[in-house]
């Protein structure tokens, strides 16, 4: 039997940590922004990979229930961790337009 592993729309690998070098505010902005957009692009592939293999799982041309529900497990899970991600930058936001300086 052979898994799959999950691969996380999240790859903390993707992004450049300044350790010796200084990072200017766009640099970090552009890099955060790619990260955020390789993330998302990942979310919406899983979800239509999903939408595709129930359709051909209703029409009769896969016979694989399990590699189907398998793949809409997947993207829930990612699409749920997208929406946690999502709630607790705008928490983190909300949290630092209420401090003052």
């Amino acid at each position: 039997m052979e898994t799959n592993m999950i691969k996380s729309p999240f790859n903390i690998n993707q992004l450049k940590v300044a350790t010796a070098s200084k990072v200017t505010p766009a640099e970090a902005q552009q890099s955060f922004k790619t990260a955020l957009s390789q993330a998302i692009k990942d979310v919406n592939e899983l979800q239509q990979v999903s939408a595709e293999k129930t359709e051909l799982l209703a029409k009769g041309e896969i016979e694989n229930l399990h590699d189907v529900m398998i793949t809409g497990q997947k993207a829930s899970i990612t699409l749920q961790a997208t929406v946690e991600v999502r709630n607790k930058v705008i928490e983190a936001y909300q949290e630092i337009m209420r401090m003052q300086v």
